[in-house]
């Protein structure tokens, strides 16, 4: 994967990570053979293994067991989040499967911090354009966000007036990665509506869309104890939050915001 020459920094993309015979395939298993929730008409529904998505506390849900992953999910798992003691690749520990009909969106948010570390999704079916933003007096020193995106841990918040935003094409049968600035301190979402607009002119409709995100959980720094993030983004980190003493509805509220945000501006 190669790391994307824009902003916000941290977005790796891989184009083709399957061919388009295997997303046939892919497509008709989904379509045929999974038992998808039943909801109203043009609503984004999901499935889940591994552990349980857990959408009170935007981390894994302990007391749910653990569910296999399915045959045809297995050869999908990226090999690259390897763990640093042993040398093997890691499988993930909770991986999501969406599917998005046209008009369909998600509204826009930052993975949890402390429950997870890295983030990859793989989109199949229609392209999309995701949207990315980072709100003004919230912005994260360069130093800290580029040692995040090295491996490490870090970052103090700083005043930033300017509120930036940026869209990314996810085509199909591509794999991106939030490393870093992008997965820490930007929100990324898709706005409801049934056509893109890309940066040519050029209107394009949306069509069926499936989305596979696998998250692998943040290792705790001392074993028995709960996993942190060091970022200091108290807008969007939880252990920030914490330990600055914010209750847990500030997220909740930052995120109904952004969504009525996302609503106005279509």
């Amino acid at each position: 994967m190669e790391e994307l020459a824009i902003e916000p920094r941290g977005l790796f993309f891989q184009q083709d990570f399957v061919t388009p015979a295997h997303e046939a395939e892919l497509v008709r298993v989904f379509r045929e053979e999974l038992e998808w929730p039943v909801r109203p008409p043009g609503t984004r529904l999901s499935l889940h293994y591994g552990y349980t998505f857990d959408y009170k506390t935007f981390g894994v849900d302990p007391n749910i067991p653990f569910r296999d992953f399915p045959g045809w999910l297995r050869p999908l798992i990226p090999k690259t989040v390897v763990d640093p003691r042993s040398g093997v690749p890691k499988t993930p520990d909770q991986v999501c499967l969406q599917y998005y009909p046209p008009g369909a969106g998600i509204p826009p948010h930052v993975d949890t911090h402390s429950a997870y570390d890295e983030l990859y999704s793989l989109s199949l079916g229609s392209a999309v354009m995701m949207q990315f933003r980072r709100p003004p007096s919230t912005a994260t020193a360069t130093a800290g966000a580029t040692a995040e995106s090295d491996g490490k841990r870090g970052g103090e918040e700083e005043e930033d007036a300017e509120d930036k935003r940026a869209e990314l094409d996810l085509l199909p049968r591509s794999l991106l990665e939030l490393r870093g600035d992008a997965r820490l301190h930007w929100t990324h979402g898709i706005k409801k509506r049934k056509t893109d607009t890309l940066p040519d002119g050029t209107v394009r409709a949306r069509q069926d869309r499936w989305s596979i995100t696998y998250r692998w959980l943040r290792e705790p720094a001392r074993a028995g104890e709960p996993a942190e993030c060091e970022c200091g983004n108290a807008r969007q980190c939880d252990t920030a939050q914490r330990r600055a003493g914010i209750e847990r509805e500030y997220r909740w509220k930052q995120q109904e915001l952004d969504k009525q945000q996302q609503e106005t501006t279509g």
